[in-house]
């Protein structure tokens, strides 16, 4: 129900990254500072774009991801020399490196030992989980808030590590039905309980941008496990908690 271990993206991208060009000083940090750009720089940039690094970048970014981005950009009708646009490959390549990075980020990194034996048997609650995901049919952004509760059955989750699961199978290409169940799957596994619940409230903006163009619907799912699910009062406290702002 976890995912399997695997090595980070930053060791590919050491292998692949473009090395520094020593002699050649960064593009400025500001686009439109244009009267800063050296005519050797210009030279360059006109060769390929993503050349040359601009202040405060890093240099590791996927050379692949670099490409497309750029053709995209030419198949929508821009133009990849245009000033705004010399540094948006690389800086594309680096949001799809932090947006997939889910995918290879591993479980028992995540929980680092946090696992601990406790004889408590009421339920925990911690909601309010903000988390950002990119929906797979359209690759446009989809985001809301997670609330996460489960009855201990001998063993309990440092707290933090709760948002830290939500981001594993937030920071990939999902539809909000299977992240619910996969973050719920992965609280049954290392907690050994059946006693697990996931309630998700998102807004799509597949649903916002385009089509429909619906700004005010969200979307609502639900994974009730255990107590959760057969026992009425157990689901109504775990639902009403998720109604509930904290200090109200």
């Amino acid at each position: 129900p976890c995912p399997p271990r695997s090595s980070p993206l930053s060791s590919f991208f050491s292998l692949i990254s473009r090395p520094l060009m020593a002699p050649i000083t960064p593009l400025p940090s500001r686009a439109n500072d244009t009267d800063k750009i050296t005519p050797e720089q210009r030279e360059l940039l006109a060769h390929d774009p993503c050349s040359l690094p601009s202040d405060g970048d890093q240099y590791d970014s996927n050379p692949t991801l670099r490409s497309i981005t750029r053709l995209l950009l030419e198949e929508i009708g821009e133009d990849p020399q245009r000033v705004g646009l010399w540094r948006t490959p690389h800086r594309v390549a680096k949001a799809w490196d932090f947006l997939t990075s889910g995918y290879t980020t591993d479980i028992e990194t995540v929980l680092n030992g946090a696992i601990f034996e406790e004889k408590y048997d009421e339920m925990v609650v911690v909601k309010d989980i903000e988390f950002y995901s990119m929906c797979e049919h359209h690759l446009l952004p989809f985001y809301g808030k997670v609330h996460i509760a489960y009855i201990p059955n001998g063993k309990i989750v440092g707290l933090s590590k709760l948002p830290r699961i939500v981001d594993v199978f937030s920071r990939r290409l999902q539809v909000q039905e299977r992240m619910t169940k996969q973050i719920a799957d992965c609280l049954q596994f290392i907690l050994e309980t059946e006693d697990v619940a996931v309630h998700i409230n998102a807004k799509h903006y597949c649903v916002i941008s385009r089509g429909i163009q619906d700004t005010h619907s969200t979307t609502t799912t639900s994974d009730l496990r255990g107590a959760f699910k057969t026992r009425p009062e157990t689901r109504t406290e775990f639902l009403k908690q998720c109604r509930t702002r904290f200090g109200s």
